[in-house]
């Protein structure tokens, strides 16, 4: 059974090389990059991958594309802040050639501010399935937090070990993917007809850094616990904030042109 590694990337020149060197051992890699301008694609390039360049419009539809691209008979989804372990490569190369099951989840073990983070609602940690079977899954076309689909009548299976996610490098990262995730949140929040408004932006965001904070323990990861329920608010907080700019559609007052007064 051959596997088929895809990965999404936009300007990752500091994380694609580690990615694409834990899973060397695939038959096939995958890059769907959105267009990178900083050497993301020429290193993925040396590394073996095959490049596709599709333009970013949500992260669903990027996803769908990659799969159209992906020939294994397997599909193994991995994001460029993601490594294989040892442990799951060898789980997948035995489970792929004996599998009664066509997808599964692949827990995640995150690496934050110089620390495993074991509570916060980070781990274990799970995005969509990330093995699959070609052609048994797809994609919503949510732009953000994107679904999945199942195209098989099995259960969902769950992988035994962890790969690693380091998600942030810096503060900087944070504020970065807060603002476009905030952004592109809107859309899914405009979907589902929810409202917005500086106290409903403030409860939603309150409420999400006490559920990471308190109710997923996050204290007990100290410092680091506490810098991912902020950012959760931050994230929540600005997403309704800029819902509500979308539903307001405020303009600034009109300015008439002032000339030299002939009194």
């Amino acid at each position: 059974m051959s596997i088929t590694v895809y990965i999404i990337a936009y300007n990752e020149v500091e994380k694609i090389r580690d990615c694409i060197n834990s899973v060397l051992w695939a038959d096939e890699i995958i890059l769907a990059d959105s267009n990178s301008t900083d050497g993301t694609t020429e290193i993925a390039q040396e590394l073996g991958a095959k490049i596709f360049h599709i333009p970013f419009d949500g992260y669903g539809k990027l996803r769908n594309q990659a799969l159209k691209h992906c020939s294994g008979d397997w599909i193994f989804s991995l994001d460029s802040d993601e490594r294989c372990t040892k442990e799951v490569r060898d789980e997948i190369l035995k489970l792929v050639q004996n599998s009664s099951l066509d997808i599964y989840r692949i827990p995640r073990k995150n690496f934050f501010m110089g620390k495993w983070i074991k509570r916060s609602g980070w781990y274990p940690n799970f995005r969509q399935p990330q093995l699959f079977r070609n052609g048994k899954m797809t994609y919503t076309l949510d732009a953000v937090h994107e679904g999945y689909i199942s195209h098989s009548n099995k259960e969902i299976g769950m992988i035994n070990n962890n790969i690693w996610q380091i998600p942030f490098k810096n503060t900087e990262e944070i504020i970065h993917k807060t603002n476009r995730y905030s952004s592109l949140g809107v859309q899914k929040l405009q979907k589902k007809g929810s409202k917005g408004g500086v106290l409903t932006a403030f409860l939603h965001g309150l409420w999400s850094f006490l559920k990471h904070y308190i109710f997923k323990l996050g204290f007990l990861d100290g410092g680091p616990g506490f810098v991912i329920a902020f950012g959760n608010f931050e994230g929540t907080f600005y997403r309704y904030i800029k819902l509500y700019e979308a539903q307001q559609k405020w303009k600034p007052p009109s300015t008439h042109p002032l000339k030299k007064s002939t009194k």
